[in-house]
């Protein structure tokens, strides 16, 4: 958690006066305020960054995260809003986390396993007020400026064990499970995205893959008592009418192999799911197309978060 007393500074317009002095003229506030996420720290972090695009780009071969993750996340922010609203993670339920989305564009993030050492990284797309960010930080001791042996500079903090750089357009993170400084900078090239997912996640709010998908499918699928040979597992998630749908796609090595799994699936739901996890492979016949599944399922709230917990948390 991000300690209290950081410096904020706030940029307020002042109104039009009626004296002809006061026109044209602003006014700086500066103000304490006091913070539970981490996030914040992006309104407030500033450093040298490694030469990435303005944008994110849809036909982009890697992403600057690391490897060793078990979910890779992609987010375009303010359509994927209702759904990045209700995940179970506590950075973002507050209002200044809230206010850090609303200056993104753009998110992309890997969840990463416990024996791994560290829980998440993020890097982002945005517009970030980051002029102001050197003094803020400075002025916080529990945070240090950490310097690499490539000259990238970065901001952490082993109180909130938490590693942050950000430029007016970019920024990044890394949080750890220990104390120890971590570079949120990934070396480039950085993670490779699967073949086929971006062509899969166009136009979606949100998307993520999931790697080793075996042991996830088994566990939502423990009553089949079959364990799919998946390859690539990608989903993406839409809002539609108050409720949320799920469209998964399962890769396999060759046709043979998804028809299999395609006829076990179909044969499945004709028994009615109670579980929100089965229900999501079973509640709609898969459609096959030559080595690749893909299965649409309606969820309600409740049942989305379900599935994000079981996936990603």
């Amino acid at each position: 958690m991000v300690g209290k007393n950081i410096k904020s500074i706030i940029f307020l317009e002042k109104p039009h006066a009626k004296a002809q002095r006061r026109k044209g003229r602003f006014r700086i506030i500066f103000s304490w305020f006091s913070c539970g996420s981490w996030l914040i720290i992006f309104l407030i972090s500033c450093q040298s960054l490694p030469k990435v695009p303005d944008a994110f780009l849809e036909n982009a071969k890697y992403v600057p995260l690391n490897s060793g993750a078990s979910v890779y996340i992609f987010a375009d922010v303010k359509r994927a809003r209702p759904i990045l609203d209700i995940m179970p993670l506590e950075e973002l339920n507050d209002d200044m986390a809230r206010q850090v989305l609303n200056r993104t564009d753009y998110l992309v993030a890997a969840l990463f396993p416990q024996e791994s050492g560290q829980r998440f990284q993020l890097a982002a797309w945005g517009k970030y007020p980051s002029k102001m960010a050197g003094m803020a930080m400075g002025m916080d001791r529990n945070w240090q400026s950490i310097r690499t042996q490539t000259k990238q500079s970065y901001w952490h903090s082993g109180v909130n064990r938490l590693s942050i750089a950000m430029s007016s357009k970019h920024a990044f993170a890394v949080s750890s499970l220990t104390s120890e400084p971590v570079n949120p900078i990934t070396s480039a090239p950085g993670m490779e995205i699967p073949e086929g997912f971006n062509s899969f996640r166009h136009n979606s709010p949100l998307s993520f893959w999931i790697e080793n998908p075996g042991p996830v499918i088994a566990r939502a699928l423990t009553n089949v008592g079959f364990r799919f040979p998946v390859q690539q597992f990608f989903i993406n998630l839409y809002e539609v009418d108050e409720n949320y749908e799920a469209v998964i796609r399962l890769q396999f090595s060759n046709a043979t192999y998804a028809r299999g799994t395609a006829a076990i699936l179909s044969l499945a739901g004709n028994f009615s799911p109670d579980d929100p996890m089965a229900k999501l492979f079973l509640s709609n016949p898969p459609v096959q197309n030559g080595n690749i599944l893909d299965i649409n399922s309606s969820l309600d709230e409740a049942e989305l978060i379900h599935l994000l917990n079981m996936f990603m948390f």
